[in-house]
C-alpha cells in the first residue's frame, strides 16, 4: 500500500457544516455528515445552526455537536423586526469566526439555512475549502450571497445559473433516505416477480390508493382539504386514502367524518414510509426539496401543493421544474380545499396518466445524490501522507 493510499484510509478531515431552518436542509448536512463518517470513521465534525431553530433539537438527536449562532432570516411581512438584523448578522460572523479559529476545519459545508451566511462568509474569508448545496429550484438569500465566494455548488435542478457562477456548479441532486427508498423499489419488484396475474391484480390495489403526506408537523391546507372532501371521497370507496395529518393536527382531525370513512385511514405521522409509498400510486404532498427528490427517486405520479409559506416562494419553483417536464400536477395552496381532492381522484382513474407522470418524473431522479456530493466535497481538500499524520 503507498503511503498516500494509506493516508487517505487513515485522514481524519475536521469537517463544519452548516444547515438549518427546515428538514430540507437539516436532512442533507446530515446525511453528507453521515457519509464522510462513513468513508473517514476518524473524521471530526461541528455543526453550526441559528439560536431556536428545528437543527439545534435534530442534530444532536443525529449525534452530532452543534453551536448556535444569533441570527434571523429577514421578515417579508414583519418588516420592522429587521431593524435589529444588522447586529445579529455582525455578532454571528464574529462568532463565525471565533468557531472556525478554535475548531480549525479542513472543509466547511452548507446546505442553506440561516446560520450558513456567516459561517460559511468567515470560512471563505480565511481561505478554508468550502462547498454549498443549494437544494431548491429557486436559491435561497444566503446560498446567493455566498454564491461568488464559495469554491463549489452542487445543485439538484437545472438553470441555476441564473443564481450563480456556472463554472463553480456541479449537478448532483438532493440527498434521499437511499435505503428506505430501495425498500420501496424491492417490494415493488417482488410484486412483479410473483407472476403476471398476481402482480396485476397488486397493481391494480396500488393504482387505487392515494398517500397524502403533510410532513411529521402536518400541512393545514392538506388537512383542510380533506375535511372538506367528505362526500366525494365517499363515492369512491374502492380509492384508499392514507391521510398522514401530522403531530400538529391529529387531534383536530381524527374525529372527523372524512377521517371516520371506511377507506381513509389517518395517522399523525408514518414511521414505515416504505410500505405507505410501496402501497401508494399517487402521492399528494408540498413541493420541498427533499420530498421532491423522493418521489422522482421512486418515480411515483404526484399531485404537488407548494407552500406559500416558506422563502421567497421556492416551492412553486420546485414544483414547476417538475411540471414543466410532465411529471407532477400542481394544485394552487388557495384552491388546494375547491379542487384538489377532485384532481386526485379524477387522475387515479386514468392509468396511461399516472403511468406517464411516474416515468417522467423517473428520468428526473439522481440516485446516489450523497455520494457525489461527498465526492466533490473531499475534492476540495489536499491530502497528503504528511498532513494524515498530523
Amino acid at each position: 500500500m503507498s503511503a498516500l493510499t494509506q493516508a487517505r484510509k487513515d485522514w481524519a478531515p475536521r469537517i463544519i457544516v452548516s444547515g438549518g431552518g427546515t428538514g430540507g436542509h437539516i436532512f442533507p448536512a446530515v446525511a453528507i455528515a453521515n457519509e464522510i463518517k462513513q468513508r473517514h470513521p476518524k473524521a471530526e465534525f461541528l455543526f453550526v445552526g441559528a439560536l431556536g431553530r428545528m437543527e439545534m433539537e435534530k442534530v444532536p438527536k443525529a449525534g452530532y455537536a452543534i453551536e448556535g449562532l444569533p441570527i434571523a432570516g429577514l421578515q417579508r411581512k414583519k418588516w420592522w423586526k429587521n431593524f435589529s438584523l444588522p447586529v445579529k448578522l455582525w455578532r454571528s460572523l464574529q462568532q463565525s469566526r471565533s468557531i472556525i479559529k478554535r475548531f480549525r476545519p479542513d472543509l466547511a459545508i452548507g446546505t442553506g439555512g440561516y446560520a450558513g451566511g456567516p459561517l460559511l462568509y468567515a470560512a471563505a474569508g480565511r481561505r478554508i475549502p468550502t462547498l454549498i448545496l443549494e437544494p431548491n429550484a429557486f436559491a435561497g438569500l444566503a446560498n446567493k450571497w455566498l454564491g461568488n465566494r464559495v469554491d463549489k455548488i452542487c445543485i439538484a435542478f437545472e438553470g441555476m445559473e441564473n443564481y450563480f457562477p456556472k463554472e463553480k456548479l456541479v449537478m448532483t441532486g438532493n440527498p434521499v433516505r437511499e435505503q428506505m427508498l430501495q425498500n420501496v423499489l424491492e417490494r415493488q419488484q417482488a410484486l412483479v416477480s410473483q407472476g403476471v396475474t398476481e402482480a396485476t391484480s397488486a397493481e391494480t390495489t396500488r393504482a387505487r390508493s392515494i398517500l397524502l403526506i403533510g410532513g411529521s408537523q402536518g400541512a393545514r391546507t392538506l388537512n383542510r382539504a380533506l375535511r372538506a372532501s367528505t362526500a366525494a371521497i365517499a363515492a369512491h370507496p374502492d380509492i384508499q386514502w392514507t391521510w398522514q395529518c401530522g403531530a400538529l393536527y391529529i387531534e383536530e382531525y381524527r374525529d372527523c367524518e372524512t377521517a371516520q370513512l371506511p377507506n381513509v385511514h389517518i395517522t399523525a405521522f408514518i414511521d414505515r414510509m416504505d410500505e405507505a409509498y410501496s402501497q401508494a400510486s399517487l402521492v399528494i404532498g408540498r413541493a420541498g426539496a427533499i420530498t421532491i427528490a423522493e418521489l422522482t427517486y421512486l418515480g411515483k405520479a404526484s399531485i404537488l401543493v407548494p407552500s406559500p409559506n416558506v422563502a421567497e416562494d421556492h416551492q412553486t419553483v420546485n414544483a414547476k421544474a417538475l411540471e414543466k417536464e410532465g411529471a407532477t400536477v400542481i394544485v394552487k395552496d388557495e384552491n388546494a380545499q375547491a379542487q384538489l381532492v377532485d384532481t386526485a381522484i379524477k387522475l387515479i382513474n386514468e392509468l396511461s396518466q399516472l403511468t406517464e407522470i411516474g416515468q417522467a418524473a423517473s428520468a428526473m431522479g439522481r440516485p446516489g445524490a450523497v455520494g457525489r456530493i461527498v465526492d466533490e466535497a473531499l475534492s476540495l481538500i489536499p491530502i497528503t501522507p504528511k498532513k494524515a499524520e498530523v
